[in-house]
Protein backbone atom coordinates (compact mmCIF):
# COMPACT_ATOMS: atom_id res chain seq x y z
CA UNK A 1 0.00 0.00 0.00
CA UNK A 2 1.78 2.78 -1.33
CA UNK A 3 1.06 6.25 0.19
CA UNK A 4 1.44 8.00 -3.08
CA UNK A 5 0.34 6.53 -5.55
CA UNK A 6 -1.56 9.05 -8.14
CA UNK A 7 -4.22 6.93 -9.79
CA UNK A 8 -4.77 9.63 -12.51
CA UNK A 9 -2.02 8.42 -14.48
CA UNK A 10 -2.70 4.71 -14.56
CA UNK A 11 -3.85 2.76 -16.87
CA UNK A 12 -7.11 1.15 -16.35
CA UNK A 13 -6.17 -2.40 -17.08
CA UNK A 14 -3.06 -1.37 -13.68
CA UNK A 15 -5.88 0.53 -11.83
CA UNK A 16 -7.70 -3.37 -12.20
CA UNK A 17 -5.06 -4.84 -11.02
CA UNK A 18 -4.36 -2.23 -8.41
CA UNK A 19 -7.79 -3.21 -7.03
CA UNK A 20 -7.46 -7.05 -6.98
CA UNK A 21 -4.18 -6.48 -5.20
CA UNK A 22 -5.95 -4.24 -2.69
CA UNK A 23 -8.75 -6.85 -2.07
CA UNK A 24 -6.55 -9.24 -2.16
CA UNK A 25 -5.14 -7.51 0.83
CA UNK A 26 -8.03 -6.82 2.80
CA UNK A 27 -8.02 -10.62 5.30
CA UNK A 28 -4.32 -9.45 6.12
CA UNK A 29 -5.12 -6.17 6.88
CA UNK A 30 -8.12 -7.12 8.86
CA UNK A 31 -6.10 -9.70 10.86
CA UNK A 32 -3.73 -7.04 11.66
CA UNK A 33 -6.40 -4.73 13.04
CA UNK A 34 -7.73 -7.38 15.32
CA UNK A 35 -4.31 -8.34 16.80
CA UNK A 36 -3.56 -4.91 17.15
CA UNK A 37 -6.70 -4.12 18.66
CA UNK A 38 -6.66 -7.47 20.99
CA UNK A 39 -3.16 -6.48 22.20
CA UNK A 40 -4.91 -3.15 23.30
CA UNK A 41 -7.65 -4.93 25.32
CA UNK A 42 -5.11 -7.02 26.89
CA UNK A 43 -2.86 -3.88 27.65
CA UNK A 44 -5.70 -2.04 29.07
CA UNK A 45 -6.98 -4.81 31.19
CA UNK A 46 -3.48 -5.84 32.37
CA UNK A 47 -2.29 -2.66 33.60
CA UNK A 48 -0.55 -1.70 30.71
CA UNK A 49 -0.86 1.95 30.59
CA UNK A 50 -2.90 4.57 29.50
CA UNK A 51 -0.52 5.63 26.83
CA UNK A 52 -0.02 2.19 25.30
CA UNK A 53 -3.20 1.40 25.01
CA UNK A 54 -4.36 4.72 23.05
CA UNK A 55 -1.01 4.13 21.02
CA UNK A 56 -2.42 0.74 19.82
CA UNK A 57 -5.74 1.96 18.95
CA UNK A 58 -4.65 4.92 16.76
CA UNK A 59 -2.30 2.83 15.08
CA UNK A 60 -5.01 0.34 14.54
CA UNK A 61 -6.91 3.15 13.29
CA UNK A 62 -4.05 4.31 10.77
CA UNK A 63 -4.05 1.35 9.29
CA UNK A 64 -8.10 0.44 8.60
CA UNK A 65 -7.78 4.26 7.70
CA UNK A 66 -4.91 4.29 4.98
CA UNK A 67 -6.40 0.84 3.44
CA UNK A 68 -9.86 2.32 3.37
CA UNK A 69 -8.97 5.27 1.61
CA UNK A 70 -6.29 3.67 -1.08
CA UNK A 71 -9.28 1.19 -2.18
CA UNK A 72 -11.53 4.04 -2.51
CA UNK A 73 -9.21 5.96 -4.32
CA UNK A 74 -8.65 3.20 -6.79
CA UNK A 75 -12.28 2.83 -7.28
CA UNK A 76 -13.14 6.35 -7.83
CA UNK A 77 -10.97 6.40 -10.43
CA UNK A 78 -11.83 3.65 -12.05
CA UNK A 79 -15.95 4.52 -11.87
CA UNK A 80 -14.53 8.03 -13.20
CA UNK A 81 -12.78 6.70 -16.61
CA UNK A 82 -15.86 4.37 -16.72
CA UNK A 83 -18.26 7.08 -16.85
CA UNK A 84 -16.02 9.07 -19.43
CA UNK A 85 -16.34 6.38 -22.09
Amino acid sequence: MSLNKDYTKMTLDELVSEETKLKSQKIIIALLVGFIVGIAIWSASHKGGFILTVGLLISALFIGSRYSKNLEGVRTEISRRNTIR
